[in-house]
């Protein structure tokens, strides 16, 4: 009987740690595809600028850019001198922010063109 419940708390700990493994990859996965997708707006801008000599209000207007499954992108700031935009994944704790040119700071992101999640 005490071997039985020796067992069962090791499989106990082994089934959370692994658990949490799994956490930290999705958590990994998601901050990836967030910082993919923000990298990947940026250059869809960039193409809109030079067509529209104006910066993209929303992700609808941007030719052939889509956001990845799961991930939210909403263009916070955009003029015809910059733009800022911030990416909220599946799990809806962490964001992923940017800001490029004249738009004012978002979120964690401090440097022009870096994304910064948090």
């Amino acid at each position: 009987m005490i071997e039985m419940l020796v067992v069962a708390t090791v499989l106990g700990l082994l089934t959370a740690i692994a658990a949490l493994q799994v956490q930290r990859f999705r958590e990994r996965a998601s901050l990836s595809v967030m910082k993919s997708d923000l990298r990947n707006l940026a250059v869809a801008q960039e193409s809109h600028f030079y067509d529209q000599m104006v910066y993209a209000g929303d992700p609808a207007d941007l030719r052939g850019w889509q956001s990845s499954g799961g991930v939210t992108v909403e263009i916070m700031e955009a003029t015809n001198t910059g733009w800022s935009a911030q990416a909220e994944g599946f799990d809806a704790i962490t964001r992923c922010y940017v800001f490029v040119r004249t738009a004012a700071p978002i979120g964690l992101a401090t440097r022009e063109g870096i994304v910064e999640c948090g």
